[in-house]
Parts: structure tokens; C-alpha cells; sequence
């Protein structure tokens, strides 16, 4: 019996759930065929408990007859040889048949079934045709039969009664019986699962809380819970059979991590016991029976358990397509297998676990190249490049401990271990006797000797590397090629060596990496020293000796190996280049002066800070620095206007990343870390389960990097090679030594020459070895001008007012010109800026640093043309300044002399005004010429000037009477005082102009105004136009009378003369006194023509009618923009107005106050009406036609009808003409209007007002009365 428990443990996959059948055999054995190839056809939802997700499952059966051994005893758990259902088979239709041996057949199986609590049983009738016809006569009904089981055994379970008709047929009623037993089966079946199940996890679960107390046994657990793992193997349920193997091994791993933590349990005392055989995992059986029996004995270790509890999981993820997971999941049991031993402190034979590591990883990927194949393989190696690279690792250490590395060979001892070893696989496992590439084969052999040991290593960290770079992980493969490295140097091959730590060095320096790149440069210097490789060692040997890394000791061994190698003469050792980022680093230069730009010849000097990296005093016999001059881009500056030189900065700071190749260790490479931190607290109490610290720029840190880096970054594998470039001219300091740290060195830097001196290449050499800075960066250059002089001219105060007397400032900047005694500046006078005399002036000579040098008065001689400025003796780039007072006169009038010339024979032009875009002044541009001693040609300087004033004018009509207007605004941001204001007229001595104003002398302030008025008489006839000027005197206020400077404005006026007159009067409606609002009233304008016309008038816009009468047209218009009237029918309309004195005409215009009061009258306005015929004269204006909506009518209709009625608005200005802006583009003439002139039309009604009373007086209150 125990053996047939435990055969369908064995092969699992080839197990069913066990289904028992009794009664009629034969029958059973007629319809075994038909019932287990149909009922796992249709799938079956299998809802679990716990609120677990259903799954669709084909259910299978394994069909026993009935015995009852098979039924489960008190207290088996085993759930692979529980029967889950009881069938009684029967096809009895006879009533004695039933009654005498059916009956009693049941009733015995009922009460075995009873007495083993099984509950899951189904009784099916068989119904067929030929069993009617045979006992046709002793036959009852087949419900009769049915009827009875039921009755005798299924009381309240009818269901469990199921009929079966005719099931070898093929028909219809057939299939439908079957139908309906196939549910029936799955249908109880899955009750069975659920509710033997649902109590074995019970069961399972209460064993589980049971493991604190005393006597508790992992093992026992493991196989309770792998019995569950097996039933859903069974039922195909893969993922719920690897859940239950994972909830073990995590048990399993945190019952370890609580012994580490102090925590025992004695049943891990068995697993603690000395480890006597390594011969890895075993994935090619389902079971390991061996491995299984120790667990269920308890006398299994921990990598017996590990391997079982690994290949069961396998075995699942295989089934479920999951290779990949298998590889990473042996990765980690790999790896934690061997912190578990330590934890444990279970004694282990070494290389024993390497052993086990490496046997393991080679049969886990066999164990994943059998089930793939070779394109998945190749597609996936970044699952299995770990297993790879961790069994190369192990095969190395294994190597190293049997002697099969060293040059020698392995020693007896070695063979001895060796043979330990090799005792603890054990004999090779019968699945893999056939294989020439098992894992055990391979491991013999390499062990067996130095020529197959270094084969199957290179082959294993060849495929691994391969692996890495195939996938991108280089980082990874130069790791392998680093210990591939110290393999071949055990070996003595330190070229090969070389290769792969050239490589590993380039990835830890272009990350940052400070240790890793120490120690392989150590590993790397060792190499070349072997290989003779002198430069190459020295260089490496100069990266170590300045790396803080490395003790004080190692640091001091290198330096000295380089200087003695320095030491050696000429004859013993040709001269050593290496690059200066070894040896020292430039850190700062700093330029005395701090301009770095000085004149030729003068001195200038350059501090170095080079902080040394070497642990010891060096003595250097010659620093230098190469200088590349340049004539092209400095030489003379003030030839282009003055233009300023480029400034150079006089310090410069070196950051360590310009330098040349430094040690890496000494700063990382790349991005600085983003560093947050992170906490996890718990959803009900908030209170915090654990807190880390997670990098934000990973993607940036961990990027891949060339494996090319800059030459001059301190990330290069190794110092580039470097060129000594031959210059010109140096800057060299001999004998100097450098202290450990920072060193200052001053050098003398030549500036005899004008030019860009720009600084290459610094060099120290030390005996036979000369470091180099090939490119000193970022550049570092001084300039050494030769400056032309150079004259400016500025004000002392922003800004200069014209009219009033303003001083300047001469700026002489002498560059290379000496000024001597009798050297003078010719300044060309001019009328419009004339030159003050002064009673004194003093001229300041400075030198280039702002210091006073001397003062000197200078003597200054005015003539008609010329002011002669005698100059002090100046050195050379020295800078004289003295003070001028000049007066720019404010222009008046259009009258301009003839042309001048300047003392070069250039005509002087006239300074004109302009508005300035940031000040409200007017400016004007005074220049002038002056001839310099130092050059034949002449200097022009102009300065500009402001008018503090902006005038303007304007003419005003009483009646017959005609004012003029001045007014003076005050634009600048001085007060000033004016006075003796006069306004005259150039032209007409009969004219007089009355000044009506009433103060002589007044205060402008700034930004204010002052109005002047003049009433105009005449005698005889006002002339059309008159020529005005206005002058008065203006200076700051507080100030003698003598300091005031004269103003003049000029200006003219034309059609002063008052043409028409303009009379308008309203009237009231008929039978009323008043207006009333709402109410049509009467306007009545009149239009009176004053004076005859002038003869360019009556040929301008005279026409002559029939009756020989010379008219003009005009057009009147009536608007109120203050909306108090309404105009009512026409607006405006045309006039033919005779051109004779007091001719009148009057028009008649209905308008309706819409409001009561006083209301102004409405705004009458004139027009001057040009015809087509005046406008052919002249070139169409668009912009002298004022936009018309729709007024376009011909002068045709114009000359018929005197007064049209036109335009339709208030307050809008109309043209007469069309349009049509084409036809004016393109010069048709067109009818237009002109307004008159200032004073040419006056209004008598302008400000007069007229009574309207409301509409009515009627009154009327509401009173409610309750």
C-alpha cells in the first residue's frame, strides 16, 4: 500500500484524480473508452474559496474499481491517493434481480463509504434496448427501478441518482444522456476539489501557525504543503503549484535570516551539519526522489533542500513557458545559497561551494538549451550572460586554489585538494553518462590538469564577454577581461594583460570610479615595467604617485622611480615627454597689471599657481611657457575713430577639467548624483516600515559612455601623447622647486613688440623628463598695443543747452605721440557755437593708472578764424584734460549767409534741428575742426545741443480786430527767467503791433508755459501776410541782468483778412416768445462777404455767371456734436456767393432743441468749394479731401442747383466728390473742399446761447386716497 502511495508522487504528471467504480464491472469496462475521452473536453469554472479567481479546467479521471484500501484511513493527508468520487455502475432493470443481489451490492458500498466519511458518490443506471427484449416478461418500468434506488439510498440527494439511455447508440436522446452525465461528473468532482481541498489548506494553515512551539519540523511542513503543490500539478494548475513552492522557499529564507539575527529553531540544527557532497542542481528528473526521501527523513542539508525545492520550481516554469525566469531565479539561489551557508556557519570543504556554484550554473543552462533553441537562446543571452560570467568566476577561483594558475604548476597539496574535491561530486548521475558536455565532464577535466584548465577557462570568459557586448553591457565584459587579465598575468603574460586592463580602466574612468581605477593602474604599471615599456611606465607611474588614494609610501615609491629615472645622463636614457596633468596642474594666472594689455615696452608679469601632485619636493631646472604672437588682431588701436580695445581678463582660473589628463580619482566624471529620499509608512497608522534613499538622475549617472574619451579631460585612460611645438618667444624661470600643494611662480612676459601674445604650451623639465601642458585652456592671452593719440570732446554736464554758455571737456589721450612744448590744437571758429574767453585755463596730465602727474595753465589765443590752444609737454601714453566754455546760438530765421569753410577747406554747413526720440528738446549738432600737431589731417568733433524752448503762434479774430499769439513752453528741466519781450513786423512800417502784456520780466519754470499778446492795427488795408518776429531775453533765474542771452522766433501769417462774416439767429415757432424743446424752430444763417477780392482770388475761384457776375461757391454746413439740437431736413448745402463787398446771403435751416436751458447755438461751418475745373490745375490730394459716406456729386448738378441738399449726419466733415480712390491715384480731377484759413471767417454766433423753455407747464400729481 505504501508503495502505491507514493508511485503517483513519483510521476506527477502521469497522475489523475482517482475516481472509484463498483457494481456491474463489465458494464463499466463497455463505456471506460467513451467516458475519459469525453469528459475533460469541456472546460469547467472552478470557483475557490477565499475569494480566490475562478478558473476555466478540463477535468480528467483515473477510473479504479472499487476497493476498500483505497478508501483514505484516519489521519492520511495524502491527497494524490484520495478518491474524489465513488461511481456505482449498474444496468438492472429486473425487480428480483434488484431486490436479491443489486440491492444488497449498494447497501454494502454505502456503508463502506459511510464509514469512511466519504460523502462524493453517484449512482448511474444504464438503460439499453436489448436488456428490455431479453427480460421483456420480468421487466418493470425503468422509472419503477429508478424510482427505487432513489428511494432506498438517495432520499434527499435525488441528483445523485443519474439514468444513462442507450449510450453505445448514436443518436440524439443518446448524446443528450450523455450530455447530462458528463456535467453530472464534473460538476461533483469540482465539489469534491473544492471541499477536500478547501480542508487540506485548513489543515495546511493551522500546521503552518503552529510554527513557534516545540517540535516543530520544517520538514514535515514541506511536505504537507508540496502535496498541495502536487494535486495542482495534477490539475494542470502550474501557477498555483509554483505559488506554493515559492511560499516555501520564502519561509525557508526567513527562518535563515532569523538565525543570523540571533533567532533559532531547532529543527534547523539538521540542516547545519558539515556539507559532505556538491554536485550541483538536478534539473533533468521531475523529481529528485533522493533528494526528497533525505527532506522527508530530515536528514537532507541546506543545498539538498535548496537543489529539491530549485528544481521543482523549475520543472513549474518550464511548463508554464517561462525559461528566462528560471535562469534569474538561479542566479539568485546561487548567490543567496552561499550567504545562507555562512549564516548558518555550516562547514564546507573549500572550493567545495565553487564547485557546487559552477556545476550548478552549467546545468541550469543545459537545462534551458534543451527546452530552446538556438535562435531564442542568442535573442535571450542577457538571461543567461550572468550564469556565464558566475560560472567563469568560480572555474578562476577553483583554478587558483588548485595551483592550476600559477607558472609553476600545482604543488602536492594542490593535487591533494584537488582530489577532495573531485571525491565530493560523487559518481556521475545516470542522465548525463551519455553527455560529452556534462557539467561534471567538464568540471573533472578542467581540474584535471593546466592545459585543460586554461581552456575551459578562456572558453567560459570569451562566451561571456561575448555575451555582454552582444547586449551592450560593456561595463560587465571589461569586468570579465579585467580578471581574464590577472589570470594572464599569474601566468606571466603581461602583454595580454595589458589589453584587457586597458580596457576595464576605460570604463571605471569614464565613470568615476576612484578605487578601481587606482588598483588597475597599479596592475597596469606592473605590466609595462615587465614589458620595458619605459614612457609608458613612467606616465603611469606619474597618475600614481599623485593619487590620494594610494598610502603615502606607495606614492613616494613612484615619484622616486621617476626621478630616478631623471637623474640619468644623457648617455644612459634618451629624454621622456609626459604630459603635465601628472605631474602638476594649472590652477590660476593672474596678469600684473590686471588689464593684461600694455603699451609696447612697458613691463608686464604673469603670476602661475601650478599646485604639484606629487608627494615630495621636485626640482624643476626650467619652467617655460610657449608664446604664439599674433601682428594681425592687435598692433595700433584709435586708428578706426577710437575704437576701444578688446579687454583681455587679467585672471584666469583653471578648473581641474581643463587641465590636461590628471588622476581620475580626483574628481568623478560625469553628472553629480540626485540623492531623495523615500519612505514607506503603513496605510492605516502612518507610521514609517522603512525609509531608503533612490538616485532621481539614474538615466544620467549610469548612461553609457564612449569608450573614447576627450585627451584633455581627467577621465582618460592614460595621458595623451604630447607635441612640443617650437615658439618664438618664452617666458622661462630657471631652478625652481615645487612644493607638495600649491606653487606661485612670476614670470617676465616680453612686450616689445605690438600684437596679441597668446600663451601654448607650458613646460618643466626635470632632468631627462619633461612634462607638458600641450594646450593651455581656456586661452590666455596679452595684448601689447601701440595707440594712436586720440582728441574727444564731451560735455561736463548731460545736457548742453543751447543759448546759454555751456563748458566741455578736452580729453587728449597721447598713445605713442610725445606732446612738446609748443605743440598747439587750431580750433576753426564759428558763429553759430563761438569759443568764450576764459581768464584761466588749467590743463591735468595723468598717467595710464589714473594717477596726477602735473597741472599746467594753458594759453589760449583767439582770431577771426582761428583759437589757437597751446599744449604742455606729455609723455607718451599719458592723458591731458582741460576745460572750454562755448554758447551754440539758437537759430531764428530761415535767412541763412553764404557757405563757409572750414580751416581744411571744407565748407562749413549750417547746423540744422531735429527732434531728438528721447527728449522733448529740439537738438542741434555743432562740429568743429581742429587741426592736431601728430596728423596732417584734421580732426572733426561735433557735440550736441539743445533748445530749452519750443515756440509757436496763432492768430485771433474780434470782429474786425486781429490778435497775434505767442506762446513759449519750457521743455527743459531748467527754470528760467524772460524778459523784455518784443514782437515786431519786418515788412509794413504802417503796421503797429500793441503789446498787451502787461509784465516786463516773468519766471518760466520747467515744463510750463508762458502766452504773450499783441493787438494788430493798420491804417489803411491789413495786409494779407505778414513777416513776424518775436524776441526776448532768457537766463537762469538769480542771475545779473548782464547774463541774459537773446531768443528770436520768426514766423509768418498769411490771409490775415477777414473774407465773410457769419450771423445766425433762431426763431422761435410761430405765436411763440420762446423755444420750446421738441418743437421745430427756425435757424436763419447769414453769410456776408467783407472785403473785394484779391487779385490771385478772383483768378483762383472766381466764376462769372449769365449776368456777369463774378461768384465763388461755398458750402455751409450745420452740426452739433453736443447733440442739444436736432437738425431737421438738410444739413448743409452750397452757396454761389457774389465775390463783392457786403454781399449777403441767407439760409434757412428747420432745427429742434431736444432739451430746455440755454443752449448754445449749433456749429456752423464755411467751405470753400473748388470745381473740377480749379482742380485740373493741381495734382489731386487725397489727403486735402476729407471722407465722404456717400456724397458724390458732379459739378454738373452743383452748377444747376444752387443749394443741394446733401449729407446726412451731425458733426461729420464732407467732401464733395467721389470715392473712387483709383481715379484719384490716377489724377481724374474731382470736385473738393477747402477750409479757409485762421481769421478769414468769423463767427458772431460762436458762443451765443438762446432761451428754450420744456414743452410743457402742465403739472399733475397722483394723489390715492383710501
Amino acid at each position: 500500500m505504501e508503495c502505491q502511495e507514493e508511485k503517483p508522487i513519483i510521476y506527477t504528471m502521469e497522475n489523475k484524480p482517482i475516481v472509484t467504480c463498483a457494481g456491474d464491472q463489465g458494464l463499466f469496462t463497455s463505456l471506460y473508452t467513451s467516458l475519459a475521452q469525453q469528459l475533460p473536453r469541456e472546460p469547467m469554472e472552478w470557483r475557490r474559496t477565499y475569494g480566490r479567481a475562478p478558473k476555466m479546467i478540463h477535468l480528467e479521471a483515473n477510473f479504479v474499481q472499487f476497493k476498500e484500501e483505497l478508501l483514505p484511513k484516519e489521519g492520511n493527508k495524502a491527497l494524490l491517493t484520495f478518491p474524489f468520487l465513488h461511481i456505482y455502475w449498474t444496468d438492472c432493470c429486473d425487480t428480483e434481480a434488484y431486490k436479491s443481489t443489486v440491492k444488497e451490492d449498494m447497501t454494502r458500498w454505502q456503508t463502506s463509504l459511510r464509514a469512511h466519511a466519504s460523502a462524493d458518490w453517484v449512482i448511474i443506471v444504464v438503460e439499453t434496448n436489448d436488456t428490455k427484449k431479453k427480460n421483456k416478461t420480468n421487466i418493470l418500468p425503468r422509472s419503477s427501478i429508478v424510482d427505487k434506488i432513489r428511494s432506498d439510498f438517495c432520499n434527499k440527494q435525488n441528483d445523485r441518482c443519474v439514468v444513462l439511455s442507450d449510450p453505445l447508440k448514436d443518436s440524439s436522446r443518446s448524446q443528450e444522456s450523455w450530455n447530462s452525465l458528463l456535467l453530472k461528473l464534473r460538476t461533483l468532482l469540482l465539489m469534491s476539489f473544492t471541499k477536500n481541498l478547501g480542508r487540506f489548506e485548513d489543515d495546511m494553515r493551522t500546521l503552518r501557525e503552529k510554527r513557534t512551539q516545540p517540535g516543530w519540523s520544517f520538514c514535515e511542513y514541506f511536505m504537507v504543503q508540496e502535496e498541495l503543490a502536487f494535486v495542482f500539478e495534477m490539475l494542470q494548475q502550474f501557477e498555483d503549484a509554483l505559488v506554493q513552492y515559492d511560499e516555501l522557499d520564502a519561509l525557508f529564507t526567513q527562518y535563515v535570516l532569523n538565525f543570523g539575527a540571533g533567532d533559532t529553531a531547532n529543527w534547523l540544527g539538521s540542516f547545519c551539519a558539515p556539507v559532505r557532497s556538491w554536485s550541483g542542481l538536478l534539473l533533468r528528473r521531475p523529481i529528485d526522489m533522493e533528494k526528497r526521501d533525505g527532506i522527508q527523513r530530515g536528514e537532507a542539508s541546506l543545498l539538498d533542500l535548496r537543489s529539491y525545492l530549485f528544481s521543482r520550481q523549475c520543472t513549474l516554469l518550464i511548463f508554464l513557458l517561462r525559461p528566462w525566469e528560471v535562469t534569474q531565479r538561479a542566479l539568485e539561489l546561487l548567490h543567496n545559497c552561499v550567504q545562507e551557508l555562512r549564516l548558518l556557519e555550516v562547514s564546507v570543504l573549500e572550493g567545495a561551494l565553487d564547485c557546487w556554484v559552477f556545476l550548478s550554473c552549467l546545468e541550469v543552462l543545459h537545462r534551458i538549451e534543451g527546452c530552446c533553441d538556438q535562435a531564442q537562446l542568442a535573442a535571450n543571452c542577457s538571461h543567461t550572460v550572468g550564469l556565464w560570467a558566475y560560472a567563469t568566476d568560480k572555474l578562476k577561483s577553483l583554478g587558483e586554489l588548485c595551483g592550476l594558475v600559477s607558472e609553476k604548476g600545482p604543488t602536492s597539496e594542490d593535487l591533494n585538494r584537488t582530489v577532495d574535491l573531485l571525491a565530493g561530486l560523487g559518481d556521475e548521475r545516470p542522465e548525463t553518462v551519455s553527455s560529452l558536455q556534462s557539467p561534471y565532464k567538464k568540471l573533472k577535466e578542467a581540474l584535471s590538469s593546466v592545459e585543460a584548465f586554461e581552456r575551459h577557462y578562456l572558453e567560459l570568459s570569451h562566451a561571456a564577454m561575448e555575451m555582454y557586448r552582444a547586449i551592450g553591457r560593456l561595463r560587465s565584459a571589461r569586468l570579465v577581461g579585467k580578471s581574464l587579465a590577472e589570470f594572464y598575468m599569474r601566468k606571466g603574460d603581461p602583454e595580454r594583460a595589458e589589453t584587457f586592463l586597458q580596457e576595464a580602466l576605460k570604463s571605471y574612468t569614464s565613470e568615476g570610479w576612484s578605487l578601481p581605477v587606482t588598483h588597475t593602474r597599479k596592475q597596469i604599471a606592473e605590466c609595462q615595467k615587465l614589458l620595458g615599456r619605459t614612457e609608458d611606465y613612467l606616465q603611469t607611474s606619474a597618475l600614481l604617485a599623485g593619487d590620494v588614494n594610494l598610502t603615502t609610501e606607495e606614492r613616494k615609491h613612484f615619484c622616486q622611480e621617476i626621478l630616478t629615472f631623471a637623474g640619468k645622463s644623457e648617455d644612459q636614457s634618451p629624454k621622456v615627454t609626459l604630459s603635465m596633468g601628472v605631474f602638476s596642474q594649472l590652477t590660476r594666472l593672474q596678469f600684473r597689471p590686471a588689464t593684461a594689455s600694455v603699451h609696447s615696452g612697458a613691463v608686464l608679469q604673469a603670476e602661475l599657481t601650478l599646485r604639484c601632485l606629487m608627494p615630495v619636493s621636485v626640482h624643476t631646472q626650467q619652467l617655460a611657457v610657449s608664446i604664439h604672437f599674433d601682428l594681425e588682431r592687435a598692433g595700433t588701436n584709435g586708428r578706426s575713430k577710437g575704437a576701444p580695445r578688446q579687454t583681455n581678463p587679467g585672471t584666469v582660473e583653471f578648473s581641474q577639467a581643463h587641465s590636461s589628463a590628471g588622476p581620475a580619482s580626483s574628481s568623478a566624471a560625469g553628472p553629480p548624483l540626485e540623492l531623495d529620499e523615500i519612505q514607506d509608512r503603513s496605510p492605516s497608522d502612518n507610521s514609517l516600515n522603512s525609509t531608503g534613499v533612490v538616485c532621481k538622475n539614474t538615466h544620467l549617472v549610469m548612461r553609457h559612455h564612449d569608450t573614447s574619451s576627450p585627451p584633455d579631460t581627467p577621465n582618460c585612460v592614460s595621458p595623451p601623447s604630447v607635441t612640443v611645438k617650437d615658439g618664438g618667444q618664452m617666458l622661462k624661470v630657471q631652478d625652481v622647486t615645487l612644493e607638495p600643494g600649491n606653487n606661485s611662480v612670476t614670470f617676465t612676459a616680453p612686450s616689445g613688440q605690438p600684437g596679441t601674445y597668446t600663451l601654448r604650451q607650458l613646460y618643466a623639465t626635470v632632468g631627462q623628463v619633461q612634462f607638458v601642458l600641450p594646450h593651455i585652456y581656456p586661452s590666455v592671452q596679452y595684448e601689447v598695443y601701440s595707440q594712436e593719440p586720440q582728441l574727444t570732446v564731451e560735455p561736463l554736464s548731460e545736457p548742453l543747452l543751447a543759448g546759454l554758455p555751456q563748458m566741455v571737456k578736452f580729453t587728449l589721450l597721447t598713445g605713442h605721440y610725445a606732446v612738446k612744448k609748443g605743440d598747439a590744437l587750431q580750433l576753426s571758429n564759428t558763429d553759430t557755437m563761438p569759443i568764450l574767453p576764459s581768464a584761466s585755463c588749467t590743463a591735468r596730465i595723468t598717467s595710464p593708472a589714473a594717477e596726477l602727474v602735473g597741472e599746467s595753465s594753458l594759453s589760449i589765443q583767439s582770431s577771426e578764424k582761428v583759437t589757437s590752444i597751446s599744449l604742455p609737454a606729455t609723455p607718451p601714453y599719458h592723458t591731458l584734460e582741460f576745460h572750454l566754455e562755448v554758447l551754440c546760438i539758437i537759430p531764428h530765421g530761415p535767412d541763412r549767409p553764404a557757405n563757409e569753410r572750414l580751416t581744411n577747406g571744407e565748407v562749413r554747413h549750417r547746423p540744422r534741428s531735429y527732434s531728438h526720440p528721447d527728449t522733448p528738446m529740439t537738438a542741434i549738432d555743432q562740429r568743429m575742426s581742429i587741426d592736431c600737431p601728430w596728423s596732417i589731417y584734421s580732426t572733426l568733433l561735433a557735440l550736441t545741443f539743445y533748445i530749452p524752448f519750443k515756440t509757436k503762434h496763432s492768430l485771433l479774430s474780434a470782429g474786425d480786430r486781429k490778435y497775434i499769439q505767442v506762446c513759449v513752453q519750457n521743455v527743459s528741466d531748467v527754470n528760467f527767467t524772460l524778459a523784455e519781450v518784443k514782437l515786431t513786423e519786418k515788412q509794413h512800417e504802417s503796421l503797429e503791433l500793441q503789446s498787451l502784456n502787461t509784465k516786463t520780466q516773468q519766471l518760466l519754470c520747467s515744463k510750463h508755459s508762458v502766452f504773450c499778446l499783441w493787438e494788430v492795427r493798420w491804417k489803411d488795408d491789413l495786409p494779407s501776410c505778414l513777416q513776424c518776429v518775436f524776441s526776448a531775453n532768457f537766463s537762469p533765474p538769480k542771475q545779473d541782468v548782464s547774463t541774459l542771452k537773446p531768443f528770436h522766433y520768426q514766423f509768418q501769417l498769411e490771409r490775415v483778412t477777414t473774407v465773410y462774416s457769419v450771423r445766425a439767429e433762431i426763431l422761435p415757432p410761430a405765436g411763440e416768445q420762446h423755444c420750446r424743446s421738441g418743437f421745430l424752430c427756425g435757424l436763419e444763417v447769414c453769410i456776408t462777404r467783407l472785403s473785394e477780392p484779391a487779385e490771385g482770388e478772383a483768378a483762383e475761384d472766381g466764376k462769372t455767371d449769365a449776368d456777369g457776375l463774378r461768384t465763388t461757391k461755398l458750402m455751409y454746413e450745420v452740426a452739433d456734436s453736443s447733440s442739444n439740437w436736432a437738425v431737421c431736413g438738410k444739413s448743409s448745402g452750397m452757396v454761389s456767393m457774389p465775390m463783392a463787398a457786403d454781399a449777403t446771403h441767407k439760409v434757412q435751416i428747420e432745427v429742434m432743441p431736444l432739451f430746455a436751458g440755454h443752449l448754445p447755438f449749433p456749429k456752423i461751418q464755411v467751405l470753400k468749394y473748388l470745381p473740377h475745373t480749379a482742380a485740373l490745375a493741381i495734382q489731386p490730394d487725397p489727403d486735402s479731401c476729407v471722407e465722404n459716406d456717400s456724397l458724390s456729386l458732379l459739378d454738373k448738378a452743383l452748377d444747376d442747383q444752387g443749394d443741394t441738399a446733401s449729407i446726412r449726419s451731425r458733426g461729420s466733415v464732407h467732401s464733395v466728390g467721389s470715392g473712387d480712390q483709383q481715379q484719384q491715384q490716377r489724377g481724374v480731377a474731382m470736385p473738393r473742399l477747402e477750409p479757409f484759413t485762421a481769421g478769414q471767417v468769423f463767427n458772431h454766433s460762436h458762443t451765443q446761447q438762446v432761451l428754450v423753455l420744456p414743452a410743457t407747464d402742465d403739472h399733475i400729481m397722483e394723489v390715492n386716497a383710501t
